[in-house]
């Protein structure tokens, strides 16, 4: 029979025994909560100088706490750390290294501390570091699409409504709406952070501590804007994660939509633009196979951030204040967000920069299935004075014939227009073309080339 493992010393005093190979499986989180551990290490030397300037604790401890603190920072930059996985977590394990290093001094440094606030601590910071990384990420992102949008700022394809062809629209046009969409999810991460940006360091257990500590101090320290106000939502809340979480989701939704674009623009039925070897597979079968596994791998890893999302608000919704252990469940699923959206946004800007665009082919479709009916009936209404609704039932009827006779709207002859409406002058033809089309959007927001480049400009500033 295997012997239990130690009791553990954080709790030694009350427990005799260590506990089952069973709870200790369970009970471990440090191959998950290590990659906290430059966050541990900045808050407990935070911690460390407010416990001296306070006189909680002796200075000479203080300064053996810093250097053996930053002896283990280096340990851990090295990669020569002595994880031991009998103690559970990463901070558990920085104590017990510190012990090792320094002796009964590193036991000062949990005066006046709890791993409650600690570990939220720890946890606000990993994440404003991930906000912050995200926001430099989705600005490439933005930055890859703006450049070709400039460049497609004339380029003519369809726009689609129902995924029929509707209106001509150009090309510039259409990847900046996902530039707004980013500069939307932008927005969603810095005001995350804003509202994270509180320290839950000193609120100790649940309750604050007796000690005359100054947690002002601490959160300055660490780049926090300032303590948070109860000490009982700082150990228990976690709407910092949640909010991350739901601000990758909408993102990931606004990088699967693109990727799905990618999808089908590159397969031969559009053929509207094509990736390189950098960024397509081949088929262990069939030898012509050029596949867009990046897109749709950005794609399928949206069900990863949509399922952590939901997975965290499953563990939170039944938790009465204030710590339960179910927390420790916080930080799996948004590690893995965070990696998969570093992913997903770099493979993304990667696929922009990468794809060549066949202008022919999105010409060819711009002009299918009558996309500039709408001009027609606009015509009829700005010169022959029409109410919009009748202009738009002589447009279909005009749409009608030209099926009827296997042609589009700018080569049906004049003599069958008048036949819908006498009136009509050879002028409509000036508004059947394409170019024609998407050259009068200029309204804000449109999609004429001169307006797609005020855009492009106007995006520079204020995103980039």
């Amino acid at each position: 029979m295997s012997k239990k493992p130690p009791a553990n010393a954080a709790w030694g005093g009350r427990f005799a025994g260590g506990p089952s190979e069973i709870m200790q499986r369970i009970n471990v989180s440090l191959d998950v909560d290590k990659r906290l551990h430059e966050q541990d290490i900045a808050g407990s030397l935070a911690h460390n100088a407010m416990l001296v300037r306070a006189g909680i604790i002796a200075r000479e401890d203080g300064e053996r706490i810093a250097k053996g603190l930053a002896k283990i920072r280096d340990e851990l930059a090295a990669g020569k750390f002595p994880f031991d996985p009998a103690h559970e977590d990463i901070h558990l394990n920085i104590e017990a290294r510190l012990a090792a290093l320094i002796g009964p001094a590193a036991g000062r440094l949990h005066t006046a501390r709890s791993r409650n606030d600690q570990v939220a601590t720890d946890f606000r910071l990993w994440v404003r570091d991930a906000i912050d990384a995200a926001d430099a990420r989705i600005r490439d992102v933005q930055a890859a699409l703006l450049d070709r949008a400039d460049e497609h700022a004339k380029t003519v394809m369809p726009g689609f409504t129902h995924m029929q062809p509707a209106q001509p629209v150009t090309f510039g046009h259409h990847l900046m709406a996902y530039v707004e969409m980013l500069g939307r999810d932008r927005g969603r991460f810095h005001d995350a952070r804003a509202r994270l940006n509180e320290s839950p360091l000193g609120a100790a257990a649940l309750a604050g501590t007796s000690f005359p500590i100054d947690r002002a101090a601490t959160a300055k320290a660490l780049g926090f804007d300032r303590p948070m106000a109860n000490s009982m939502d700082a150990v228990s809340d976690r709407d910092f994660a949640l909010e991350y979480l739901a601000a990758t989701a909408i993102c990931g939704v606004h990088l699967s939509r693109f990727a799905e674009e990618i999808v089908l623009w590159s397969g031969p039925q559009f053929g509207f633009i094509a990736l390189s070897d950098a960024f397509t597979t081949g088929s262990s079968i069939m030898p012509q196979k050029r596949n867009p596994d990046a897109a749709e791998l950005v794609r399928g890893k949206t069900g990863r951030f949509t399922g952590n999302l939901v997975a965290l608000l499953t563990v939170m919704k039944g938790l009465a204040l204030t710590y339960a252990k179910d927390l420790q469940e916080d930080k799996a699923p948004l590690f893995e967000t965070a990696d998969n959206l570093d992913l997903c946004l770099a493979a993304t800007e990667g696929m922009v920069r990468d794809l060549r665009v066949n202008e022919a082919a999105m010409r060819a479709a711009a002009g299918a299935g009558f996309s500039t009916a709408t001009d027609l009936a606009d015509w009829l209404v700005r010169v022959l004075g029409l109410p919009f609704r009748e202009a738009h039932r002589r447009t279909g009827a005009l749409v009608k014939r030209a099926e009827a006779l296997g042609c589009d709207l700018a080569a049906l002859p004049l003599a069958e227009i008048r036949k819908i409406e006498p009136r009509i002058s050879d002028d409509i033809y000036s508004v059947l073309s394409v170019d024609k089309s998407v050259a009068s959007r200029t309204s804000l927001g449109g999609t004429a080339p001169s307006r797609v480049k005020r855009a492009v400009a106007a995006a520079r500033k204020k995103y980039l």
